[in-house]
């Protein structure tokens, strides 16, 4: 199990808790930032020794978040999923225990009654599913499963006209949700309940969107992949594999480090190492992530 890599956060009224599936891997920056080199890390101390290694690699983790609000129990991303066949073996024919670590973390797919796709890349949407005598259900049948619209549209144009290099994801884990009549599209601005809303944040894909959580007048926001790792605070401008419109992307980090800095707002990033949350400040210095409020 990896229960000893989950943690919780309260804000207000809401609990959000990290569900992992590969925790702290290790790889070089170019991964993520075709222009930049280790040395580029190190040129940020206070990335060590949690989101990078001496020698200047990242570290990151694939996860989703489970959050229990007064009214609502929500799965917000799914990752990567068992049983896959996907693009690059680490992720291929996983064998996690996600439902395990869900359970431990007081939760069973029946009380999940909504499921929230920050966008619909393969580690966003893995447990939208699993697979039952060989066929592909809904993990969380008595959930509504939330798409943007916008998102979804584009999803399905790419798979017509072969726009993408890796598709297996659209048949495994997001056309058996949508033919059992679970999906809902949603637009970008959609409040999911009085104390979670969604914030447009494009460019990494076109309908991306973060989650916003305010209640009893504390504030959160889950990044999704608006960015990956915590050196994207002092670089939000530079240019990132991953996304689909480096330009869009680029301007969206650089507006969201502009909002939350300084702000008071605990920020979690969806793919950031333990300890995956903490407060954006900034000073002469830069910009970092601190788990103590300045």
């Amino acid at each position: 199990m990896a229960i000893e890599h989950m943690r919780s956060w309260k804000i207000g009224d809401v609990e959000i808790t990290r569900i992992v599936e590969v925790n702290a891997w290790e790889d070089d920056i170019t991964m993520l930032l075709p222009d930049a080199t280790p040395a580029t890390v190190q040129a940020y101390p206070w990335l060590l020794p949690h989101y990078a290694t001496p020698d200047g690699k990242m570290l990151i983790s694939f996860q989703c978040f489970v959050m229990r609000t007064p009214t609502r129990q929500i799965m917000l991303d799914t990752c990567i999923g068992n049983d896959r066949q996907r693009e690059f073996p680490v992720f291929t024919n996983m064998q996690t225990s996600f439902l395990a670590d869900l359970a431990h973390a007081g939760f069973t797919p029946e009380s999940i009654d909504t499921v929230l796709c920050t966008h619909l890349h393969f580690d966003h949407v893995g447990w939208n599913t699993q697979l039952v005598n060989g066929k592909w259900v809904p993990t969380f049948p008595n959930a509504r499963y939330l798409f943007g619209r916008f998102e979804y549209e584009h999803w399905l144009m790419l798979e017509a006209t072969h726009g993408y290099h890796d598709l297996n994801h659209m048949g495994d884990s997001i056309r058996p949700v949508v033919d059992a009549g679970l999906v809902d599209l949603i637009e970008p601005e959609h409040r999911i309940c009085p104390e979670l809303s969604l914030l447009p944040t494009p460019g990494h894909t076109p309908g991306h969107v973060s989650i916003c959580i305010e209640s009893k007048g504390e504030k959160a926001i889950i990044t999704g992949d608006m960015m990956h790792h915590p050196i994207q605070l002092e670089r939000p401008g530079q240019l990132a594999r991953f996304d689909m419109d480096g330009k869009v992307a680029c301007n969206t980090r650089v507006s969201f480090v502009e909002r939350v800095a300084n702000s008071g707002t605990f920020v979690i990033g969806s793919h950031f190492n333990e300890p995956t949350g903490g407060y954006v400040v900034r000073d002469a210095h830069g910009c970092r992530l601190e788990q103590n409020q300045q």
